[in-house]
């Protein structure tokens, strides 16, 4: 529940990150995007909710917004490659791996990122950003599915540019109306629902195709 909350109300905990560390604050952000996309162990890290909360105290003044998309963009960017390569050469033995009794990796989480590039292709790694835990696992799962770095790269970078950017502007724009300051945790929940909207669209979608070509229906 504490992860919950922290998630819900980042504008808060960034607003107390900001008066205690000062321009240290960003390090702190590139830390937590860097680790969110780059680490599959921590995949539950308030992506989302910490760019249009930053997005928003930069409309305010207590930061620079390009600083902190430059920052951020090679957070998200280093991080996604940096698990690229670990699913490359570690692959499935990741699912081996126990920490405390309990595997690192859950392997249902594997096995939805695998049925989103099978949906996709390529254009996952762009999709994934803007979908919770998915685009923590994306990255790993191209490396392990061997996908050629040089596709890759190409849809990682265009992938960070939209997401960083995407939503920490959109921050930036309504961070100054005050019901958008006051009704954080409604906005944030709203950011993750039409997050996942495509994976919605895309199981209904393929519900009733199947419903279709059933002759028993």
């Amino acid at each position: 529940m504490e992860l919950v909350d922290f998630i819900l109300h980042f504008d808060q905990h960034l607003q107390t990150f900001i008066i205690e560390y000062d321009n240290f604050v960003y390090v702190i952000l590139f830390i937590i995007i860097f680790v969110e996309t780059g680490l599959i162990v921590m995949p539950f890290l308030p992506g989302d909710s910490l760019l249009f909360a930053a997005g928003m105290f930069a409309a305010q003044g207590s930061l620079n917004i390009w600083l902190l998309i430059i920052l951020l963009l090679l957070a998200a960017f280093s991080g996604d490659n940096v698990n690229y390569f670990v699913g490359r050469f570690l692959g499935q033995k990741a699912l081996a791996i126990k920490l405390f009794g309990r595997s690192l990796v859950k392997k249902e989480h594997l096995e939805k990122t695998h049925a989103f590039y099978e949906r996709y292709g390529p254009k996952t790694v762009i999709i994934a950003r803007f979908i919770p835990i998915v685009r923590t696992f994306a990255p790993f799962v191209a490396g392990v599915g061997s996908m050629t770095y040089r596709t890759y790269i190409m849809f990682s970078f265009a992938g960070a540019v939209l997401w960083v950017g995407g939503v920490s502007l959109i921050g930036y724009f309504l961070g100054v109306i005050p019901i958008v300051r006051e009704n954080f945790e409604k906005v944030v929940l709203g950011i993750i629902f039409i997050s996942v909207l495509p994976i919605l669209f895309g199981l209904l979608k393929s519900r009733f195709s199947k419903e279709k070509t059933d002759p028993q229906h």
